[in-house]
């Protein structure tokens, strides 16, 4: 198959992953195409089913041996989309003004095409170390393959990229991600008389104010000049209490999330706001419930030094810089792999009605992954 043939057919899967499950579809047509196309160029492939995730599975293919090699990671989930707001079939390759439109196109599919596209001109035997094509389930939703994997302690390589769209640009930090809520339970009544009961509204005030003044002091505590907002973030999302303008409210709850600089834990600020809230609560005489929305993505640094970071500067002629978005690398980190974020497309375009990836990313991107290969892989002193 060509390039444009293996597009139009990972586009055609429907492989949205969403919390909700009306949305939700298997990523199981996406890895067993994947499996049976790198097997067919001498890859051993191992589909890993995810145990309390009915039709989601990830792959992890092999060439070579060795205990160095190079991980090429994606995920083959997409977010949801509007069809209707779309100027052609978001599951039909459309290409149109130097772009491939498509849902997955730039966030992430096309990047196993251009793996598939680079591996033309090499034979298995001049592999000295592992080629790992890495192929995950639902990244856009809990990032349950990412974490499985991370539980399970594969794959096993010295180096790692995660495809992401980056305009080609290597990344080499980000922000962590930490979405919690807070519900602060009270006592409904008669507003006539608020000696009826307790107002979960009237305490969730403070509550309010005192993240405000986290959100101050983190920014205090913590900078890194690398990224473009140089401070934590802690957003106030949505708020929800009560039922009627006449009733004591008994119960609110607030949503939020906290974007971590390398060098935080998400663990010891979880700590910290407890500690932080459970004397409001106490003052107020309200219930405390404090809860992640799902487990939380860590911040991510791969040393400016690493052998990895030097080869994709000089290969895609960009110094490698930091973003505020998350991504798998930190649990490719946690298997002790050097990893960075470094794909074709554009960050911009991922997420949006109508995605695309521009057809002028193609060879420059097919390119960069042979001199990553060439490097990591059929060299055997690497």
């Amino acid at each position: 198959m060509d390039l444009i043939s293996r597009l139009q057919t990972l586009i055609a899967h429907n492989s949205i992953s969403s919390v909700l499950p009306e949305y939700d579809k298997s990523n199981l047509p996406v890895i067993n195409t994947l499996a049976e196309w790198f097997s067919a160029l001498g890859f051993s492939c191992e589909i890993l089913p995810l145990e309390g995730f009915p039709g989601k599975a990830n792959l992890i293919a092999t060439l070579g041996r060795g205990d160095g090699g190079l991980v090429l990671s994606g995920h083959t989930d997409t977010v949801p989309c509007n069809p209707e707001r779309w100027q052609s079939d978001p599951f039909t390759l459309t290409e149109r003004n130097g772009r491939f439109y498509g849902l997955g196109t730039c966030d992430m599919k096309g990047f196993f095409a251009l793996i598939l596209e680079a591996l033309q001109h090499y034979q298995a035997s001049e592999f000295k170390q592992p080629l790992i094509i890495l192929a995950t389930a639902d990244e856009e939703s809990s990032m349950c393959g990412a974490r499985a994997l991370a539980q399970q302690g594969k794959p096993k390589a010295r180096y790692a990229v995660v495809g992401e769209p980056t305009s080609l640009k290597p990344i080499r930090m980000h922000k962590g991600i930490m979405m919690e809520s807070v519900r602060l339970t009270g006592k409904a009544g008669h507003s006539s008389n608020p000696d009826l009961g307790i107002n979960a509204l009237d305490a969730m005030v403070p509550v309010m104010n005192e993240l405000m003044n986290l959100r101050r002091d983190l920014a205090d505590r913590y900078q890194n000049a690398h990224f473009a907002v140089q401070v934590p973030t802690l957003n106030l999302g949505c708020i929800h209490g009560g039922d009627n303008p006449n009733r004591i409210c008994g119960s609110c709850e607030l949503a939020f999330d906290l974007r971590t600089l390398p060098g935080m834990s998400n663990d010891d600020l979880r700590d910290e706001i407890r500690q932080r809230l459970n004397p409001i609560a106490e003052q107020n005489r309200v219930e405390f419930s404090f809860e992640p929305l799902f487990p939380g993505v860590n911040s991510f640094e791969t040393a400016a030094t690493s052998p990895l970071v030097q080869a994709a500067e000089r290969l895609t002629g960009h110094t490698s810089a930091a973003v505020n978005y998350a991504t798998e690398a930190p649990f490719l980190q946690d298997l002790g792999i050097d990893t960075i974020v470094l794909g074709p497309g554009n960050i911009d375009q991922a997420h949006q009605v109508d995605e695309y990836l521009a057809q002028d990313q193609i060879e420059p991107c097919v390119t960069l992954l042979r001199g990553l290969i060439e490097h990591f892989c059929l060299r055997a002193s690497v």
